[in-house]
């Protein structure tokens, strides 16, 4: 993130991924942080307040992103989508390339899929979203794709993806670009 950049964080939770977005955009970049629950925002406003930023936090849900076209150069998702059914985490993906600026930036990051072993692992129950469908979902979204993998912590996995720039106008009498 770059300082002046306005960035969406979307199942924002307690707000500590918008609280640091927001220490990297300083005071002329916008944070806002969406989640589903409002006892999630409540906690992150607390935080924010406390930490002496200003986020801005929404209810609402990540299949109908209450923000218009175009305003974000960047979106973020941390291990959120794996809540969501493959249907609505399809309907996330087109809204978070809704609200993108041309040429903005997708960052989501979740569990991927691990090999239960052993008497505790039959214990763990928490839910996950393999790879290769949050590509696919943020292909099918009109994102490209620029980097993927682990992040290398326990079993999360990362995609980087990018809106489209808008074309190049160019002269049509010296096809050079128009500034």
């Amino acid at each position: 993130l770059e300082p002046g950049e306005s960035v969406l964080d979307v199942g924002c939770g307690t707000g500590t991924l918008a609280i640091a977005a927001k220490r990297h955009v300083g005071p002329t970049g916008t944070v806002y942080g969406i989640d589903a629950s409002p006892e999630m925002l409540a906690r992150a406003r607390k935080k924010a307040r406390k930490a002496g930023v200003e986020v801005v936090f929404k209810n609402g849900v990540a299949q109908a992103l209450p923000f218009p076209d175009a305003q974000f150069d960047a979106v973020l998702s941390t291990v959120m989508l794996h809540h969501l059914p493959r249907t609505a985490r399809q309907e996330c993906a087109r809204e978070m390339r809704r609200v993108l600026k041309p040429g903005g930036r997708v960052l989501a990051v979740d569990f991927g899929a691990v090999e239960k072993k052993g008497f505790l692992a039959h214990f763990h129950r928490h839910g996950h979203v393999n790879l290769g469908d949050i590509i696919a979902i943020l292909s099918e979204a009109g994102l490209s794709i620029g980097e993927s993998g682990a992040v290398g912590i326990r079993n999360l996995q990362f995609v980087l993806a990018m809106a489209p720039s808008p074309p190049e106008l160019t002269s049509a009498a010296t096809n050079e670009p128009i500034p």
